[in-house]
């Protein structure tokens, strides 16, 4: 079985069950007390969707009726999220079928999701009534309350977010990570509980003080498929959840409860980025050095021996020295990205790498031509300045904030108005400039400013 029908046999089948067995919610303006409605525009910030519309992860529609319609439709182009002309976004987030948002708001309402919500993973919505059940479906973004965490107000601002396949987390501004979602491999950083139900008793976890130094906060966080990794001010990397794949870099196989600090060749190592959609993970440290572990089958670490194709502890990956100083990495389900200083991105591992229809697999690491990234005689020394990685697609940014995808056009995830693959690196029009791109399963969020 294949690396990228394996992953996708591990969605719970509900996410994609019948119209008729989903409940969804809208949203009526009108019902939403004054001092919470949405404050005037005062940035440029513009965050632009696409892909598969069934899920409520575009966050596109108000009005049920027209999600019906939508349900086995596409949005094939960008398309520009209403929600976010009132708010400053700041950061984006594609999970499996849902999106999270992060936003500047005056009352506290910083944390915002739309799509899929089975696992509560964005929050716990009721519909009104005497039932009063939860929603399985947002279908368009709603803010997650935090005054149910023990200890808080509403006052609570989230400054990055990261999903997964379904859990979350929320970065806030005092480097608190508050934790949503299913929790069956401990990737909330909770002890797991037996047959919890996540849909009608969801927790938000809240977790601080990881490296016991209040100098020492979390700044960022990433999300793999079903476990979680929380980046410290000074470079220290901390993990919980699933790991039968290595995948939590703590030397062992299994689940991983409470977060604990990745050692391996991290230990000493200022690590500035580290990412993961799914079981591999990459750590870039402060030197342009990349570090990997976790599912290896391949050849995404290079492991010498394919009878070991995990790794449960960071190895320093010296076969990247070739490739100059790393400064942004990227994971895919079967392939790995790295940006150099001088903005060349070089690929390596199994899939739609950006060569054409006769390299599907690439032993080591190659670099895509810097033409398709809008190289020429016009703009020669046009660098690409960041990237970013699905399960099987890819997407990269250059310097005049243009973006380029490709890999495989699930449901139009790459915003091209078709559903064919994309063999090689192609713009995508958006009518904005691209500050950041989020890959999920089968859509695409990105966050942009309007042109000055």
């Amino acid at each position: 079985m294949s690396t990228n029908t394996r992953f996708l046999l591990r969605i719970p089948i509900r996410y994609y069950t019948s119209r008729a067995q989903r409940r969804v919610l809208g949203q009526d303006q009108s019902k939403i007390p004054t001092h919470e409605l949405p404050i005037s525009k005062t940035t440029d910030s513009r965050v632009y969707v696409w892909g598969l519309a069934a899920t409520g992860a575009l966050g596109l529609q108000t009005s049920i009726k027209k999600q019906a319609k939508a349900y086995a439709e596409s949005v094939h182009h960008p398309s520009r999220l209403n929600f976010a002309e009132n708010r400053d976004i700041t950061d984006v987030a594609a999970g499996y079928g849902f999106t999270v948002f992060a936003a500047k708001c005056r009352q506290g309402l910083s944390l915002w999701g739309t799509g899929i919500n089975t696992d509560s993973q964005i929050g716990f919505h009721k519909h009104g009534g005497a039932k009063r059940k939860p929603f399985e479906l947002l279908i368009y973004p709603v803010p997650v309350e935090f005054t149910a965490v023990e200890g808080n107000d509403a006052k609570v601002q989230i400054v990055r977010v990261a999903a997964g396949r379904a859990h979350q987390l929320a970065l806030a501004e005092d480097g608190t990570v508050y934790a949503l979602g299913n929790n069956a491999y401990g990737q909330c950083g909770r002890e797991i509980t037996k047959d919890e139900d996540y849909f009608n008793n969801p927790i938000i976890n809240r977790i601080r003080g990881l490296s016991g130094d209040e100098d020492d906060p979390v700044v960022d966080v990433s999300c793999g498929q079903d476990h979680s990794l929380f980046l410290t001010k000074s470079g220290k990397l901390f993990s919980c959840g699933w790991s039968d794949d290595g995948q939590t870099g703590q030397g062992c196989y299994g689940l991983v409860s409470t977060p604990g600090l990745v050692l391996g060749d991290v230990k000493g190592e200022r690590i500035v980025k580290v990412t993961g959609c799914s079981d591999t993970v990459l750590a870039l440290n402060d030197k342009g050095e990349v570090f990997g572990w976790g599912i290896t089958e391949y050849g995404q670490l290079l492991t010498e021996s394919d009878a070991n194709p995990q790794i449960n502890t960071p190895k320093h990956l010296a076969f990247l020295k070739g490739c100059g100083k790393i400064v942004d990495i990227a994971a895919g389900g079967s392939f790995c990205l790295v940006l150099n200083e001088n903005g060349d991105v070089f690929i390596w591992g199994y899939g739609i790498l950006g060569f054409g229809p006769e390299v599907r697999h690439q032993a080591t690491p190659k670099q895509i031509p810097a033409t398709l990234f809008g190289r020429n005689d016009f703009n020669p020394n046009l660098k690409v300045r960041s990237i970013c990685a699905g399960l099987t697609h890819c997407g990269a940014i250059n310097e005049q904030d243009d973006l380029y995808m490709w890999g495989h056009n699930r449901y139009g995830c790459l915003g091209f108005g078709h559903k064919k693959d994309q063999l090689f690196p192609f713009k995508v029009a958006v009518s904005a400039r691209v500050m950041k791109v989020s890959c999920g399963v089968d859509h695409s969020v990105a966050l942009c400013k309007a042109f000055v």
